[in-house]
């Protein structure tokens, strides 16, 4: 155009080819074919499967009912957020916030709506807590904590079962103030770096190789155990807080320290039963000897004389974390006495405490170096913020379910619980639960879908929705026995100590144990906690 050309180089030599490699047919069908490859693949067809199914289900699909067209939308969007979720055709984090285009494409809500599921004061809760747990973490609390039970339990000589339950008893008691993955992800490598004092391979002994299953499985199991028994320990116990608040506004809500009445004793029953299980099954009476020779009280003295004495900054973490635990348990006391919460007319709530004591991990100063805090920022870029999406995306999907009618029309698919006696709705509720946890997807996911069926099929059966509510979330946590059910048995199953034979063989009478517990507190401790022995008013 403006008389500049490119030349073209061409070689002297005869035997040159005309065609570079990469421009050659060859290459160019090559590279044809690594691009059909990279197109068609698994992962991609994955991602086309969700928009896929959910235009079959609103081509196909007929609902009954006045709001059939917005109930079958409703369920189209959820067999798409499902299949991308169970398949991770997009990361888990990516989908949870697919409510926030799909809802108003196929309307369902505005996105002004929609957007404000995501940060309620249960996701401020989660926020907070991460926060500590992170202030935790980073000051080695964890580790100091678990040695110093280790050498409380170690006995003198050992004994393993006391061991064990110390272990166990450790990661129950962090789990109850920090998330399930937060909590298994701190306490297995204390576990593990138990465990690398015995041999390895064949020259491990039958003893050492049981004891080794022991540890991992306790602190799997520990972990959500220990997490059922506190609103913070699980964001399946904070879905159903939000859900309970979101549909029954004008109810007492569930406090932390409600759900404690109710849930600590429940918890500790199933633990003390998990305990007994697991020592029948994997510490055999005369396996301390063997042991002996590999956990002795002095290498576990070294350790803990090399943390050195507890610094300023782990002082404040820890007096930080009990006036949480304190404002958590004060803010409302019985009716009698209101606590603190009464001074604010009922608007502090639980997420209020939390990132107001976070915030204040910002401001202390840790006296290691001049002007630096507790916390900063940067040590926060290890937040999971896809977990505090996927409770924003179950708050979301709750919220269209109930507003679509698809709620109404799901409940009617479990018709059979309102011919249920009435001691048998809260044994059946929880086994559904937990069977589709272990079978579809993760416990919060489960309990997204499932608590607003149940709030329906309260209502149609007269009862207090609680009273379906609560098994069916905690039932959604008795996911024991495939690795793959929630992220916590993931961690345990990765550090290779453990198969899924094992998994099975403890997890099973686990999840009876679990039920049965349940069923019986549920018409006993739940009616005097909760008032579930008669319908709301």
């Amino acid at each position: 155009m403006n008389g500049a050309h490119t030349s073209i180089p061409i070689s002297d030599d005869p035997k040159a080819p005309l065609l570079s490699a990469a421009d050659s047919p060859v290459h160019r069908s090559g590279s044809f074919r690594s691009t059909v490859k990279s197109i068609f693949n698994l992962k991609n067809l994955y991602v086309l499967l969700g928009p896929v199914l959910c235009a079959a289900v609103c081509r196909f699909v007929k609902l009954d009912g006045a709001s059939g067209a917005g109930s079958r939308n409703m369920l189209a969007v959820l067999v798409w957020v499902f299949t991308w979720w169970l398949t991770e055709a997009v990361p888990m984090p990516v989908t949870s916030m697919s409510p926030l285009f799909l809802f108003p494409m196929f309307g369902i809500a505005a996105g002004d709506e929609v957007a404000r599921t995501y940060m309620n004061d249960v996701i401020a809760l989660v926020l907070g807590s991460f926060i500590l747990a992170l202030a935790v973490e980073h000051y080695n609390i964890h580790k100091r904590l678990a040695l110093n039970v280790t050498l409380l339990f170690c006995g003198d000589p050992l004994n393993p079962p006391l061991l064990l339950l110390g272990i166990c008893a450790t990661t129950f008691f962090v789990s109850m103030w920090m998330h399930n993955v937060a909590t298994a992800v701190m306490m297995m490598p204390v576990a593990t770096g138990i465990l690398q004092r015995f041999p390895v391979g064949s020259s491990r002994s039958a003893a050492e190789a049981k004891f080794c299953k022991a540890v991992i499985l306790g602190v799997t199991y520990a972990t959500p155990i220990g997490g059922m028994s506190t609103l913070t320990g699980t964001g399946v116990n904070l879905i159903l807080v939000g859900m309970w608040k979101s549909y029954f506004p004008d109810a007492d809500p569930i406090s932390f320290n409600t759900w404690s009445f109710f849930a600590l004793p429940m918890a500790l029953l199933i633990f003390f039963v998990f305990w007994v299980v697991l020592c029948l099954m994997y510490c055999p009476r005369g396996s301390g000897p063997a042991l002996s020779t590999h956990l002795d009280k002095t290498q576990l003295r070294r350790e803990l004389d090399a943390l050195g004495p507890m610094a300023f900054a782990e002082k404040m973490v820890l007096a930080v974390f009990s006036i949480l635990i304190f404002l958590w348990m004060t803010k409302n006391i019985t009716n009698d006495i209101p606590g603190w919460g009464a001074l604010f007319d009922g608007r502090a709530g639980d997420g209020t405490v939390s990132v107001m004591m976070a915030t204040l991990l910002f401001i202390i100063p840790n006296k290691k170096q001049e002007g630096e805090k507790l916390m900063d920022w940067n040590k926060c870029k290890k937040l999971p913020w896809g977990i505090i999406l996927l409770l924003g995306a179950g708050f979301a999907i709750a919220d269209g379910v109930n507003k679509s009618g698809l709620a109404d029309i799901l409940a009617n698919a479990l018709n059979f619980l309102e011919k249920a006696p009435y001691l048998a709705v809260a044994p059946a509720v929880c086994l559904i639960s937990s069977l589709i946890t272990e079978l579809v997807t993760s416990n919060n996911a489960t309990t997204t879908l499932v608590i607003p069926i149940l709030i329906q099929i309260a209502s149609t059966m007269h009862l207090h929705p609680l009273f379906l509510m609560i098994p069916g979330a905690i039932g959604a946590q008795f996911a024991f026995l495939l690795p793959t059910s929630t992220p916590s048995n993931v961690v345990g199953f990765s550090t290779g100590y453990i198969d899924i034979p094992d998994m099975i063989k403890i997890g099973l009478p686990l999840k009876i144990v679990g039920i049965a517990v349940v069923s019986i507190l549920m018409p006993s401790l739940g009616s005097l906690v909760f008032g579930t022995n008669k319908p709301m008013q």
